[in-house]
Formats: C-alpha cells, structure tokens, sequence
C-alpha cells in the first residue's frame, strides 16, 4: 500500500445556511473516518470575504475545492452524497487501486476468470 497522501481542501460557505452547516458536518465526518488525520481544512465565509471566493472563481456555495494532492477538483452543495465525495476527492479511487477488495475482486472485474455462460436446451 502506498503512504497516504495528505490533503488541502477549502470549503466555501455563505454565512451559517442550513445547507453551508450541513456541507461542514458532513466533511467533518468523512475527513475524521477517511482520512484519519491527513488533511488541512480551511472554511472560507464568502460573506466575509467575497476577494477570496472571487479569486478562485466560486460561482456557489457550498462548494468544496480539493487544493492537493492534483488534480485540483471541486464539488458543490451540501456534500451528502458521500459517495460522490470520496470518488471527487480521489480517495475511493485509491482505495480500489489499492486492492482494497483483493486481487480475486479485481481480475473478476477485468473479466480474466469469468466463464461464458452455459447454453439453454430448452426445446
């Protein structure tokens, strides 16, 4: 397995909206039990600060922006569609690409050992 890579994300939120609320619990949640400690997270209230969510180009909100590792990628709303969060920061990628499921999972995938399916003989 290769060493974790450690991740930079920014969340862009609009004041304290449920929706705003709801996206920081959520990443709270998955960076505490996916990445165990390997990240730097920095809130960012366009509110507060409209220059920065301007300079990045953040059209809405919530919208999180994974900085590092590369590719930069950027997800928006509320984030509960944790799926769709772990697959846009990277990680279940990694995970399967690190025969999380073992190899037998994987050749199955590729169809290495799969048999043709046996003809009918119904008449």
């Amino acid at each position: 397995m290769s060493p974790r890579k450690t991740y930079i994300l920014k969340l862009y939120v609009a004041g304290n909206t449920p929706n705003s609320m709801r996206a920081l619990k959520t990443l709270r949640n998955i960076l505490e039990t996916e990445f165990r400690g390997v990240y730097a997270l920095k809130v960012i209230d366009v509110l507060k600060n409209p220059q920065l969510a301007e300079e990045d180009k953040i059209l809405a909100t919530p919208t999180l922006s994974k900085i590092l590792p590369p590719p930069v990628r950027r997800i928006i709303g509320d984030l509960s569609d944790r799926e769709r969060v772990l697959i846009g920061l990277d990680l279940l990628y990694d995970e399967l690409a690190d025969n999380t499921f073992g190899s037998g999972y994987l050749d199955a995938v590729d169809g290495d050992d799969e048999t043709p399916p046996e003809e009918s003989t119904d008449s």
